[in-house]
């Protein structure tokens, strides 16, 4: 390998550590979620991404970047990533996590890029790669033990394959949009519709006073998703993005249900068993099969600097 076509150590090293602490943020917004379920659940994600809608305005007030109006069949799109990456979303975690743990559900996070591997071909009319369908039956596999020889009834099971659907399609949904609005700009539109959308279920379900009945650690819960989950994560995992490649990046959510077993487990969750802890390393050695670069080191197209990837749910 030629040394010209090597990333320098700096940014290599930076680009570890940032998508680590992205996905370790990830894991640990499950395993906090945990703790929402007794709270009116639309209403806390409702002022959580109003927060974030803030956050958003000030992030692109500080960085310069300008965020364009929504056009025609673009309101489809992000309406789409509203529903599904934000609302249905977190619906699946929080139900999940009550009927299950957090490490669990956070498998189904870390079967994203595989997933996108294997659909995002086939939605252009081209065959998935022998390496990514490979890929994909080796974390089948690894879900399979960590769903099956865990503590997962069927009914988390079903919350896990919701949250992964709604994950990937997070991503999905994003691809028309992304080059026109860029990552902040579909993020906070996303943000903005899922909170008219949430306030909505939330008066339709919870009533109009559901705000005021949010406990101390509801707000703290809600806090820490909006600041440290929503907002900074996804400048974490957009750094990791332009400095590692989609592909490289997508390895890290093998972390988030690491995190998310060692953090549920602080928070007072049972360890997860040696057979969950089987699965998750099964799974990391698929998604090493998948998205590592070939042998001769030369990247593929998701390999390259600055595609887009991920998730700021």
């Amino acid at each position: 390998m030629e040394l010209s076509k090597s990333k320098p150590p700096l940014p290599l090293r930076w680009g570890i550590v940032s998508g680590t602490l992205a996905m370790v943020l990830v894991g640990s917004s499950v395993a906090v979620s945990g703790t929402l379920v007794q709270a009116p659940l639309f209403a806390v994600q409702a002022v959580r991404y109003a927060i974030s809608v803030l956050l958003f305005s000030v992030i692109a007030k500080l960085t310069g970047l300008s965020i364009v109006r929504p056009r025609g069949r673009e309101w489809f799109w992000l309406t789409g990533i509203a529903t599904t990456g934000l609302v249905l979303f977190n619906l699946a975690v929080v139900r999940g996590v009550s009927r299950t743990g957090p490490a669990e559900i956070a498998v189904a996070v870390s079967c994203v890029p595989v997933v996108l591997g294997v659909v995002g071909p086939l939605l252009e009319g081209r065959v998935p790669s022998a390496r990514v369908i490979l890929a994909a039956l080796v974390v089948t596999v690894g879900a399979v033990v960590v769903e099956g020889a865990g503590r997962t009834g069927i009914d988390g099971i079903l919350w896990a394959v919701l949250a992964l659907l709604c994950e990937a399609a997070f991503t999905l949904l994003a691809i028309p949009v992304l080059l026109k609005h860029g990552a902040l700009g579909v993020s906070f539109h996303a943000v903005w519709i899922a909170v008219i959308e949430l306030a909505l279920i939330s008066l339709l379900t919870e009533g109009p006073t559901s705000v005021a009945r949010f406990s101390e650690s509801d707000w703290l819960a809600l806090l820490y998703l909006a600041f440290m989950v929503t907002a900074a994560a996804f400048l974490l995992w957009y750094f990791t993005v332009n400095e590692l490649g989609a592909a490289r990046a997508g390895l890290f959510t093998g972390v988030a249900p690491i995190s998310a077993a060692f953090i549920g487990v602080a928070m007072g969750k049972v360890m997860p068993d040696a057979f969950v802890w089987l699965g998750m390393i099964i799974i990391l050695i698929g998604l090493t099969v998948g998205l590592s670069s070939r042998r001769d080191g030369t990247p593929t197209e998701q390999d390259s600097p600055g595609a887009l990837d991920g998730s700021a749910s």
